[in-house]
């Protein structure tokens, strides 16, 4: 019998009205392997832009939880974190840039027992990409570089959404975590290698806004990650 029953989808969001019907039904239309269930978990950071409007009447539907305040990605997914009840857990952006059609992809090495952790890599395989903005893609492979250097993985795509992987990874890393903002992504893999847990990467498809299309990760977040990356492979 399979001992993984339920994959819980968290999403973090923040000003996404004009994509996350269209996300959401994508998600619960994604084929899972055959007798897993989902649970959709949602997490608005202080959106301004009307998001909130669009989640009450998915409140009946779907786990939704509202901060306060603009905290961040990182603050958001602890939020999603600590309610998700699966035993595999999938991290969703709120935009249209990863597609969930590929849950099933991702989610094979955990379930054949080959990792613990699976991240879905931008850069490595044949899927499409939309082709655009070079200097975002230049950072994301010079940070993934110097996670590597630390950490001493050989990962393609540190930055990227899609990380995979199981309650028991959830439950060693998540009392550690700090980062409030996009330094989750760093920390996630430093505190992972640290654990020694088994990591896979696998080619995925990725549809890239523009920032006039809402893309909201800029080159402030790209120094900062900088210095994230030696905090917590150093310092913890």
């Amino acid at each position: 019998m399979n001992k993984f029953e339920k994959v819980s989808i968290v999403i973090p969001i923040y000003n996404e009205k004009e994509t996350l019907i269209e996300l959401l039904d994508a998600v619960e239309k994604a084929d899972l392997p055959e007798g897993m269930t989902r649970e959709i978990i949602l997490v608005d950071d202080y959106s301004t832009d009307g998001t909130s409007d669009v989640l009450r009447p998915l409140e009946n539907k779907f786990k939704v939880f509202y901060h306060k305040e603009n905290k961040g990605k990182g603050a958001a997914l602890r939020t999603g974190f600590n309610e998700a009840t699966g035993d595999i857990i999938i991290i969703q952006d709120a935009d249209l840039e990863y597609d969930p059609r590929e849950y099933i992809k991702l989610l094979t090495p955990i379930l054949e027992d080959k990792a613990d952790v699976v991240y879905g890599s931008r850069f490595m395989g044949g899927e499409p990409h939309r082709v655009l903005l070079y200097w975002h893609s230049w950072g994301n492979k010079t940070l993934t570089w110097l996670s590597n250097m630390f950490t001493n993985l050989n990962l393609t795509d540190m930055e990227t959404c899609y990380k995979v992987f199981t309650s028991e990874v959830l439950k060693k890393v998540l009392p550690k975590l700090k980062s409030n903002r996009f330094g989750f992504e760093p920390e996630f893999t430093a505190r992972i290698s640290k654990a020694r847990f088994r990591i896979f990467e696998i080619g995925i498809s990725y549809y890239g806004r523009t920032y006039d299309e809402g893309k909201k990760i800029g080159w402030k977040d790209g120094v900062a990650a900088f210095w994230h990356i030696i905090r917590f492979n150093l310092f913890g």
